[in-house]
Formats: structure tokens, sequence, C-alpha cells
């Protein structure tokens, strides 16, 4: 993969930010590459808990990061290229009740030290549940339990009024019954925000990274790398903002093969033929890449949201119930210097996680006393 670094503008000389641009330049030929070789769709990567929706707001909106530059901390830690200087002293925390006993957290706080930028620490965890253990010939010997976590630091700093950069670094430990593993891995992203900041636009690379220590002996698992893309526009006159997600951008081709009802040939149960026409398949394809959502903001307290994801849909439903599948909506309210959020996004027809978000402004209590 070869980089090209090209500038438009004139920057005032800034020792910093040089610092900066080399940093990011080695880290990219560092890990980038490695990272691109090594690139795997669709749960054939190890640690697939980093992918899942961090917060209400961002499961809401149908995808696993948002490109919205509006002082959300929970929104960090998928693209560290919005943390900023306005989150110094902010608290979040997640909560997912997930499917049957397994559920997910996220506890977030920002710290801004004027010289080196402004950071976000965030501790992520996903407990699977207990299970029953047994051998092959159904003796009991107990229970174990199974979970996965991670420690995040994240980094941001404004190279410019218009532009960010931004890097997370992520310690993960998995233990699932008597198996254990350590990893590390790095997001790398970069955002864009217009003067009248009524639009966003943010590239990411994720999960750049290495299983350091496997399973077993039979060999270290890539982490689920993946580059994304987003953007988002806020009407003048409305208090709309739409939003569009590009998912796996390293990957063109993100269908698969369904062996009940493969491509080609003849359908077993209907003994039609299942050709699809090259723009069909095009078209297939590219939707598979977009998340579309939006959000309102009513009198700048309420916010209704809601999105439809292509590709869940499409892997997910059921072909005689299709349901809600796909999609996903949720709420937000803001009460001084707390919020919440809430939000359900349809995986399957069997249900919907329950996302729970809290937001709190240490800040807002000093300033009042």
């Amino acid at each position: 993969m070869k980089i090209t670094y090209v500038t438009y503008f004139k920057i005032p000389n800034n020792h910093l930010l040089k610092k900066t641009k080399i940093f990011f330049l080695i880290l990219s030929v560092l890990v980038i590459l490695p990272g691109l070789l090594s690139a795997q769709v669709g749960g054939k990567g190890t640690y697939q808990f980093l992918n899942l929706p961090n917060s209400a707001r961002i499961a809401a909106l149908g995808g696993n990061f948002l490109a919205i530059n509006d002082d959300d901390i929970t929104l960090t830690l998928a693209n560290p290229s919005l943390i900023n200087e306005n989150m110094h002293n902010q608290l979040g925390f997640s909560f997912v009740d997930y499917y049957t006993d397994v559920n997910y957290g996220f506890a977030q706080y920002s710290r801004t030290f004027e010289k080196v930028g402004s950071f976000v620490g965030t501790m992520q965890y996903i407990d699977y549940g207990q299970f029953q253990e047994a051998d092959e010939a159904g003796v009991q010997y107990g229970y174990f339990h199974a979970g996965e976590y991670a420690l995040n630091i994240g980094w941001g700093r404004k190279l410019t009024p218009l532009f960010s950069v931004g890097s997370n670094l992520k310690l993960v430990y998995s233990s699932l019954e008597s198996y254990n593993s350590f990893g590390v891995g790095v997001d790398i992203a970069g955002s864009y925000f217009s003067k009248d900041e009524t639009f966003d636009a943010s590239l990411l690379f994720r999960n750049i990274g290495y299983q350091v220590v496997a399973y077993n002996s039979g060999g270290h698992e890539p982490l689920p790398f993946e580059i994304q893309a987003g953007l988002s526009k806020k009407l003048k006159h409305i208090p709309f903002r739409f939003s569009a997600l590009l998912t796996h951008l390293e990957k063109w081709d993100l269908r698969y093969e369904n062996p009940i009802n493969p491509s080609g040939g003849i359908d077993p149960v209907t003994g039609e033929p299942n050709e699809i026409s090259g723009l069909d398949e095009f078209a297939d394809n590219l939707m598979r890449h977009i998340i579309v959502g939006g959000e309102i903001t009513i009198a700048k307290v309420l916010s209704l949201r809601g999105a439809y994801n292509y590709q869940r849909r499409q892997e997910m439903k059921v072909p005689d119930k299709t349901s809600t599948v796909g999609f996903s909506w949720g709420i937000g309210l803001r009460v001084k210097q707390f919020q919440f959020s809430y939000a359900r996004s349809a995986y399957h027809v069997v249900g919907s996680p329950n996302f729970i978000t809290v937001m709190v402004d240490m800040d807002g209590f000093a300033k009042k006393q």
C-alpha cells in the first residue's frame, strides 16, 4: 500500500505539529501495512468484542462509530480524532443487556493537558456468562465463566481549526475457560470539520495490531482490522443531522455464499434459477458498505435517532419473517450536567439488545459551586 501525503494549505510553524506528523508517518508505515495484509471480515479475526457499539447513540445510528463533532465522549473510543479539550473532566458510562445472559459495558474519562493534547481513558468488558463444564460422555465437572477486557488510552489534537487527528492504544485480555490470550491494538483516525460547524467527515483505521499471546500453540490470530469512513451533515434551518457511515473499505465483496440458497444454479426449494445480474450484484455489494441514519434535536434537550443497516438486514433476516432487522432507534435526554441515552437495534427477529448510556460533565458541578 502506497501512502501519499499532500498539503493544500499553509500551517504556521509549530514544533509540536511537526512532531505529530512524524509520529503518524512512522506509525502508519510500521502498523498499517502489516494490518492490511491480515485484514479480516465477518468474525475471522479474534477479539470481535472490540467492534461492538460502545454507546446508545452509536447503536441508535446503526453502526459502531460516528463522525459527529459535538463533544460526546462516548464517540471517541471508535473515533479518537473527535477527542478535544471540551471533553475535559467528562465521564461516560454505557451498559448493554445483550442476548441471554451476555452483557458488556464501558467506563470513560477525559483529561486535557495544554502542551500534549487531550486524552480519554476507557475500560471495556464483555461477560459471556456462566457455562456448564462436561466431557464427551456427559459427565459434569462444575461451571466456568468467560469474558474479555480491554484498556484503551486515546489521544486527540487539533492540527488546525478544521483538521484533527487521534489514536487509541488498546491492551486486550481474553479469558475463555482455561484459555487465555493477550493482544495489542492501535486505532488511527483523522477528521475534517467545516467552518460553519455543519459538516464533519472522518477516516479511521481500526484494530491494527497483533495477538501477542495466543490461546494455544496453534498460532496467532489477527485482530478484526477495518478501514472506515463517515460523514455527517447538520441542516441549517432544521435541527436535523444526517449521518452516513462507510464500513469495510479494505474489502469490496462482503457477500457470502449461502449453502441453503447458493447464487447460480437452481434453488433447491423453488426450482428457479438463482442467477443475479452484474448490476444487482454491484448494488448489493455497495449497499453492504453503507449505513444511513439521522437524529433530530428538540429544544436542545431531547434527541430522536434512527438508522438502517442494509448489511445487517441481509445477513440476519429470516426470509419469511424479516421484521425490523437492520433498523435501529434511540432517544437522548439532556438534564443540566447529565446526558442520558437509550437505544434498541434489531439484529434478529428474536429481539433487540438494550443500550443505556450516561454522561456526566464534572466541570458543570464545579462551576455551580
